[in-house]
């Protein structure tokens, strides 16, 4: 489990869901494919919605973190891709949902023109450490 700290003398997460720091714990380090609201057919998952999408995107994270024997709080850093600043706060509450403000990983967030479809509202690209003990080698 990463170890978040958030010390004085920077500005303060406020429980947005993230740390200013990660203590990365020893472990298989799990780079991940941005993850977007498609489910296992490649439909599209809550046209319109940000946090339908968003909670998407964890179910996709989780499911391939579980293939590897990780868990949520495996996760230390995470970047989260969005189209229009008005639904920033609608996908950090999702993100809430999932991330605790001990183990939350630190977190970078970017404003872009467009993702891979018209319809796709948020794209969430993580990177896990899942501990060596719990590590279930894929395939």
């Amino acid at each position: 489990m990463a170890q978040g700290f958030n010390p004085a003398g920077v500005w303060q997460p406020q429980a947005r869901g993230f740390n200013m720091g990660v203590v990365q714990h020893e472990g298989q380090v799990i780079h991940f494919t941005g993850q977007v609201a498609w489910d296992e057919d490649e439909h599209i998952i809550g046209i319109g919605d940000v946090g339908i999408p968003t909670r998407q995107c964890f179910k996709n994270i989780l499911a391939v973190l579980t293939a590897v024997g990780g868990a949520v709080n495996d996760i230390v850093a995470i970047t989260t891709y969005f189209t229009n600043r008005a639904q920033l706060p609608a996908i950090q509450k999702v993100r809430n949902e999932f991330l605790n403000d001990k183990t939350a990983s630190v977190s970078t967030s970017v404003m872009v023109a467009g993702l891979g479809h018209e319809d796709f509202l948020v794209e969430l690209t993580p990177i896990a450490v899942v501990p060596f003990e719990r590590f279930i080698q894929p395939g």
